[in-house]
């Protein structure tokens, strides 16, 4: 099963050094999720090979510009393309609008508006792959990121025990449900015999515009992967502040006490040129820290 994340755009508010506007492409069993649509994010899908018209279903964090302003321009390329199949956006409210007058209302293909409560954690969407949650966030407009996570899967049949005991087919399943198996002999061989434990579902969560919020420690804890935007260094701590962003530090403690795996820092600010310091600060509080590097492609 594919689990896979590529950074299209890593940086806030500007494009600049290279670095262009937040957007993410996770890959969940071949199914393509666009998580944010800033400015340039077609492109970047063109740059990396990306197949757009394999993307299923769009979740925007927030209705600032930097986030937003690719998904009109990916609609009418979409469209453009010939697609037909519908295109799923969530978000908080008023979008649909604002691409509306965009687009003046011009659709080539279905397009469906899911209006998003940034004040819970809820489930948005599921498929037989994966849940989608969203994670309320602390910001100046309403904003929640996103938690996805795998399908918990069946055991694994041991293919050497099939052959030992000459398991049918059709037992197969029920013993993959948790059954055991009865032999023509009549020995009982149990489950735990025949079957090996998947491993653990695989959980990615996506914080983007956020001032420090330990609210949301208990929604990411334990996850495999956290993405946690870092827009400023710590010495900055008072503009943060006052934008409602977190510095590399505070995106670092909250890795650290929701005891995640890996964490990933974006939404980096256009005043930084090298974003060395902000890795080194983070990886003070929290070691396994990684930058948003424009074409990585992470397997989670």
């Amino acid at each position: 099963m594919s689990f896979e994340l590529t950074v299209l755009g890593s940086n806030a508010a500007l494009p600049s050094f290279g670095r262009h506007l937040s957007a993410q492409i996770l890959n969940v069993d071949s199914s393509l999720f666009l998580i944010d649509c800033g400015e340039g994010t077609q492109i970047r899908m063109m740059d990396f090979k990306i197949k757009m018209n394999k993307i299923e279903r769009v979740f925007i964090s927030h209705l600032h510009g930097d986030h937003i302003l690719g998904l009109a321009g990916l609609i009418m390329t979409l469209g453009l393309q010939g697609r037909s199949k519908p295109l799923y956006i969530y978000s908080p409210s008023g979008l649909e609008r604002i691409i509306d007058v965009q687009l003046d209302g011009n659709y080539a293909f279905p397009v469906h508006f899911i209006v998003t409560d940034t004040r819970k954690k809820g489930l948005l969407f599921e498929n037989k792959s994966v849940e989608v949650f969203s994670i309320p966030l602390l910001h100046r407009v309403p904003c929640n990121g996103f938690l996805f996570v795998q399908k918990t899967k069946s055991p694994n049949m041991r293919k050497d025990k099939i052959t030992e005991y000459k398991i049918p087919y059709n037992k197969i399943i029920e013993i993959k449900n948790g059954a055991d198996f009865l032999t023509q002999k009549g020995q009982v061989i149990p489950n735990s015999e025949l079957t090996v434990i998947p491993a653990p579902p695989l959980k990615y969560a996506y914080c983007s515009d956020t001032a420090y919020f330990k609210e949301i420690i208990p929604m990411v804890k334990g996850v495999d992967l956290l993405y946690h935007e870092a827009t400023f260094m710590h010495d900055l701590l008072d503009k943060a502040v006052k934008t409602m962003h977190s510095t590399a530090r505070q995106a670092a403690e909250i890795a650290r006490r929701a005891e995640v795996k890996k964490l990933l820092l974006g939404h980096f600010s256009a005043r930084y040129k090298n974003l060395s310091p902000l890795l080194d600060e983070a990886k003070l509080v929290f070691e396994n820290t990684l930058l948003s590097v424009e074409g990585l492609t992470l397997s989670i």
